[in-house]
């Protein structure tokens, strides 16, 4: 061969060294992605980068550039779609249909009350926190803290007049 065929800047090299292996990288990235546009897609880049290199690239080693070029590019290719899959498994979770002025004010509501209940008489805040929180039934609460069930009404009744006046109705 003449000394210009070896050059791959040549456009006639070039040519030939796609006539030559597109085919097979094609084929051996299919087998990997099992999608032919995917493989479509990292056989360019690899045609690309060696057209971008090829000065660089020895003539020689073309057909070893160019499959491990497309082999990278499918390794990347594979990182990156494991990295938006994990992206958008962990958004999802967060994500909310709610304003920021919602979501805001919701917070706001939430440090209120939880400041009230705080400032509840100890013996109030007890029921209030097993009968809503717990969900514990006034009789079993009653029986848990050794009083009636008129005691266990009466200390209920006097926290949510407490929050309802500070808060509004819950």
């Amino acid at each position: 061969m003449p000394k210009d065929q070896h050059n791959i800047c040549h456009s006639k090299t070039f040519e030939t060294l796609y006539q030559t292996y597109a085919k097979d990288i094609r084929c051996f990235i299919y087998y990997k992605t099992q999608d032919v546009d995917k493989a479509e897609d990292i056989l360019q880049e690899a045609f690309i980068k060696l057209w971008d290199n090829c000065s660089k690239v020895n003539y020689e080693k073309a057909k070893s550039y160019l499959y491990t070029v497309a082999t990278n590019t499918f390794l990347n290719t594979i990182k990156h779609e494991k990295v938006v899959r994990n992206h958008q498994l962990n958004n999802v979770s967060h994500q909310t249909n709610e304003s920021p002025e919602f979501i805001m004010l919701e917070k706001e509501f939430m440090d209120k009350l939880q400041r009230t209940i705080d400032s509840l008489p100890e013996k109030q805040k007890e029921v209030f926190l097993l009968n809503r929180i717990e969900k514990k039934k006034y009789k079993e609460i009653s029986d848990l803290l050794g009083i009636s069930v008129k005691a266990v009404e009466k200390r209920m009744h006097s926290a949510l007049l407490v929050i309802r006046e500070h808060i509004g109705n819950v």
